[in-house]
């Protein structure tokens, strides 16, 4: 996948729980045009995975996102909480102000291979095992409803495993 894929600029979400494969996706895009949710994580308070920093690391990508649409920057989030609906609607409010069309590559990894990749990741980069499933069951049931969400592209993606 690249930046090419679809005409820009666009607001390229990947959907899918830690380990699906989402940052390798994002590798095919230059460095500066992905917000990683994880390393505004570790900005805030030295850790990629404490889910306590995650309101202050999406408000923070949020704010990042809204610089580069406004500059109709194409941009690839790479964000475990775009498994949550309400952060979802956050990116999409920000691409429709924007005039940025929107695209949801959803990673439909299996399970299991998600859990083995978590299990040999370091220490510190490991997703607590019930978030991870959490993520995992938020990507399949927004799935079907990505559409009607507001996505205007939507797109499976398998992380291999």
């Amino acid at each position: 996948m690249s930046d090419t894929a679809i005409p820009g600029p666009v607001l390229v979400v990947l959907l899918g729980a830690a380990g699906s494969g989402k940052s390798t996706v994002a590798a095919d895009w230059p460095p500066g045009s992905v917000l990683e949710l994880s390393a505004l994580r570790e900005l805030i308070c030295d850790d990629a995975v404490d889910p306590g920093a995650t309101e202050e690391a999406v408000y923070t990508l949020g704010t990042i996102l809204e610089g580069r649409l406004a500059r109709r920057l194409t941009t690839v989030v790479d964000a475990d909480a775009s498994t949550d609906p309400a952060t979802r609607a956050k990116f999409l409010e920000l691409a429709e102000r924007y005039e940025v069309p929107a695209a949801a590559f959803v990673m439909t990894t299996p399970l299991n291979v998600c859990l083995e990749r978590n299990a040999i990741r370091p220490p510190q980069r490991r997703v607590p095992e019930d978030v991870l499933r959490e993520q995992y069951a938020q990507a399949i049931d927004a799935t079907p409803n990505l559409r009607a969400e507001g996505f205007d592209h939507v797109e499976a993606l398998y992380g291999g495993g």
